[in-house]
Order: C-alpha cells, then structure tokens, then sequence
C-alpha cells in the first residue's frame, strides 16, 4: 500500500492588512478571504496590501494568481534568501529588500526579506514576520492632508525602500554602541569572550554589508529604469535614498575595520601579557641558576669538604646565596626588566 506523504500543517496563519486611500477617502481592513482583495485591483484609489507570513503557503500562490504575479516571483518570495534586486515585469515591479534589527539580548542581527510588487493603483508587500516596522508610513497616511496621500503609488514605494533603509542606522548604532564596549574590554579586561564576541559581530558586520551593499544597484537602477510606474518626482527622492545608502555603506565599512583593529589589538595585548609572564618566569629562574649551582656544589658527596666540618659554614653558604639573589635583584631593577 503505498504510503501517502505527510503533509506539515502550517505553524501561524498569515495576515493580510489592506489600506485603501485617496486624496479624501481612507479605508482600513483585514482581509480574510483571498478573493477579498480582488476589488483592490482598480485603479479609481491606490490600495497598499501588507501580507504577513505567506512564505510556503497556499496563501501565496491565491496572490499570484489573483494579481497576475509570475511564478518565478512567487518563488523568489518563498525563498528568503534572495540577495536585494529589482525586477521590471512590465506592468510591475519586484523588488527584494532586507530588513535588518538587532537583538540587544543575544546581541545579534536578524535579517528579514522584504519583497514589494509595485503597480499604478496598488502595491502589495511580503513580509516574513509580523513586526510592524512601516507603523510610522500607516500613520502617515491616515493623515488626510498628507503629501503621500496626494502622490502617486510610487511615492508609497519610496516611503518603505525609505523606511528600510532608516533602519539600518539603527542597527548600525547599536552595532556602534556594542563595538565602543568590546573596545572598552580589550583594553582593561580582555578575554576568550571578547574574542568571541568580536568574531560573531564581525560575521554580523559581513551579513549587514551583504544587505546593504546590493541596496545601492536596486536603487540605481530604480532611477535609472524607465518605467511609466517611478515618476520624475519621485526620482528625486530615490537620490536621497541612494546618498542615504552610500552613507550606510561607509559607516558599516568603519566599524568593519574597526573590528579588525580590534581583533589584532586583542591579540596584541594578550601576547604582551604573555611576554610579561615569561619575563617574570625567567627573571627568577636566572635568580634561581647560582642558587642551584652553590646547592648542586655543596650537595656532593665528597669526602674532605672543609666547610662541611666548620661550624658557619652553612650561614655562610645561605648568606652567599642571599646576597647573590640581592645583588641580581638590584641589577635587574637598575636594567627596568621589571
């Protein structure tokens, strides 16, 4: 009989919150029917669908099938490993960013995918976690007077690439904040801790670099496509957010090298401590040399010693390696070898 497969039951339902507005309408809802949301697809007001954790669900092909969206997409969507791009599909486009956040406890970063699909009357975003990172463009919009109210859909997109790309100077701030304390450390108290700290935030410093280093061709090539979907308005923006991204960039460079200065400053000073025990390790075992020899010389057996019949001559022989140890002490000092 042959076995049927086992299928794993999903672990959170996703979320799908729509914000369909106008210059002087808002609408605010959770949708919770796929076919739900395809009356957002006219173009009479601009629709911003948020999917919450549709990665490797049925929920995620119903979209693509409902919106028109490729199934290499949906594919890259499922799989969040993508490195950031950006794709034009003609009446679209797909885009790939990284939401990056640091974990101040296990004072790691956490890499998230982000993936936004951008058309003329509605923009749909996929996010793995259901971290409200874009709260402060929600609550934008609920202004009605607000400029991103009066813009086009590409303004929307802007305002999140934007977003995104605040939060890295975030992380990178904290990062700044956990690299002063490791640099405090190696100074006064270094140990096999702080190397392994400055080896893991050196590899999160790689991760950060390899999300923010692609950002800067997807919004290159932003300004440079010429799509119907970016306006000549918001090009100027996409400038500020490339400048933004150079900025990211150069700060992430630094505290990498930083990092690196600080490695082999480690080093430097554990192997000075090293040296400054072997130092006091060999001073006294040079004290200790003519010690031995007087011992090793009154210690054979001979027989016609005439110390060994005279009544000082054992306080002579502790009185002569006495001052030989004084005498090397204060030579030493004079030499500053300790």
């Amino acid at each position: 009989m042959k076995k049927k497969p086992i299928q794993k039951a999903e672990t959170k339902k996703p979320t799908i919150s729509v914000i369909d507005y106008t210059q002087h309408s808002l609408e605010e809802l959770r949708i919770k029917h796929i076919d739900d949301c395809e009356r957002f697809k006219k173009t009479g007001s601009k629709s911003w669908i948020h999917v919450f954790g549709a990665r490797k669900t049925p929920t995620l092909e119903k979209m693509g099938g409902l919106f028109d969206i490729h199934p290499i997409i949906l594919d890259d969507i499922n799989n969040t490993d993508q490195r950031p791009k950006l794709e034009n599909h003609g009446t679209y486009l797909y885009t790939v960013l990284k939401l990056v956040s640091y974990n101040a406890s296990q004072q790691r970063i956490n890499i998230e995918q982000i993936s936004i699909i951008l058309s003329k009357s509605f923009l749909i975003t996929f996010q793995e976690r259901e971290e409200d990172v874009f709260h402060s463009i929600k609550e934008r919009i609920r202004i009605e007077d607000a400029k991103i109210r009066k813009m086009p859909m590409d303004y929307l997109f802007y305002s999140l690439v934007d977003a995104v790309v605040d939060h890295y100077f975030l992380v990178l701030e904290q990062l700044g904040e956990h690299v002063t304390k490791l640099e405090t450390q190696v100074l006064k108290l270094p140990s096999q801790k702080t190397m392994k700290a400055i080896h893991t935030l050196k590899h999160d410093m790689i991760l950060l670099r390899k999300s923010i280093w692609p950002l800067r061709e997807v919004v290159s090539n932003l300004r440079r496509e010429e799509s119907p979907l970016i306006s000549s308005e918001t090009d100027l923006y996409l400038k500020d957010i490339y400048d933004h991204t150079i900025q990211a960039i150069e700060t992430a460079e630094t505290f990498s090298d930083m990092l690196s200065s600080l490695l082999d400053l480690y080093l430097s000073t554990m192997s000075h401590k090293m040296n400054e025990v072997m130092k006091v390790l060999t001073i006294i075992a040079t004290i200790f040399i003519p010690l031995t020899f007087l011992t090793g010389l009154y210690g054979m057996n001979f027989q016609y010693m005439p110390e060994l019949n005279w009544e000082f001559g054992y306080p002579l022989a502790l009185g002569i390696m006495f001052g030989v140890a004084v005498f090397m002490i204060i030579y030493f000092k004079r030499k500053n070898w300790f």
